[in-house]
């Protein structure tokens, strides 16, 4: 049913490599997605994508009192610290690959109580991108239709440090990166109300199936591509009973949820995409 569409949502979504290293010199890697919207090279994805780079700000306020309190300043927060020991998962350092290694992005806008993020990638070629995406008119969603959610889980990538240029680096074997599609229907739109400055009505489109982990910031789309959300979370809804089970020798009780999707509903990313002058494409 899908096979179209997919074709259609891989022209446009990519991943993103996200990479951490932090006080004991371990280094960590995930991935997400992103989609391109346009030939100017605007971008979106969910706004939690880009929590690493507020984390590693953080931690630089948390070493700065750290390393004043073990020289003797009066000058430091004491919830920074514990006693004379550093936190060894202190982030030093976060980076972001966005599909290929030219592509940099300095400066996000964010919605970040709808979980969404835009960048523009500097001096993008049109021609990386062979389709660029459909938005579907937000007065024409239908409850019951059959949406698919695209983007990078059940891959594992690992980057590693390279002290002699100051990078994160991956082996070039992990690429390209197999995408992986999930069917669901398309249950609710979930409102929660406004955004702080009163802009924007904070919205998200329910799916009967997950996001998956590398899915978050990429498309949410029907058969004919067209994208109704970006993914942003997984929702754990309970079924209101508990069967009983053995384990271990033990009776207990397992409840039981049905795990649904939350993506940045169309609606809410066509009006921050037109309060920001952002061209896009709707059907």
């Amino acid at each position: 049913m899908f096979a179209k569409a997919y074709e259609i949502a891989s022209q446009y979504t990519q991943p993103v490599l996200v990479s951490y290293r932090f006080y004991d010199q371990s280094v960590e890697s995930g991935l997400g997605s992103f989609v391109i919207i346009n030939d100017e090279g605007w971008i979106i994805t969910a706004a939690h994508i880009l929590d690493p780079m507020i984390t590693v700000q953080q931690h630089a306020h948390e070493m700065q009192a750290f390393q004043q309190r073990q020289t003797g300043g009066n000058n430091y927060n004491t919830t920074y610290t514990n006693g004379l020991t550093p936190n060894t998962k202190w982030m030093l350092r976060s980076s972001h690959w966005w599909g290929a290694d030219n592509h940099v992005i300095k400066n996000f806008l964010v919605l970040k109580e709808n979980d969404i993020a835009i960048g523009k990638i500097e001096n993008f070629d049109p021609n990386f991108c062979k389709q660029y995406p459909v938005f579907k008119d937000p007065n024409d969603l239908k409850i019951g239709t059959s949406l698919c959610k695209l983007g990078y889980p059940f891959y594992e990538v690992r980057a590693t440090f390279n002290e002699a240029n100051n990078a994160f680096q991956f082996d070039p074997s992990i690429f390209p990166i197999p995408r992986f599609p999930i069917e669901g229907m398309f249950t609710r739109n979930i409102r929660t109300g406004k955004s702080a400055d009163n802009k924007f009505d904070i919205q998200f489109i329910e799916t009967s199936s997950p996001g998956l982990r590398g899915q978050s910031g990429g498309p949410i789309f029907d058969v004919y591509g067209a994208i109704y959300a970006i993914q942003s979370q997984t929702r754990h809804l309970p079924l209101g009973f508990s069967p009983k089970i053995i384990k271990d020798g033990k009776e207990i009780e397992e409840n039981q949820f049905l795990n649904v999707g939350w993506g940045a509903h169309v609606e809410t990313i066509l009006a921050f995409l037109d309060a920001h002058n952002i061209s896009y494409k709707k059907t």
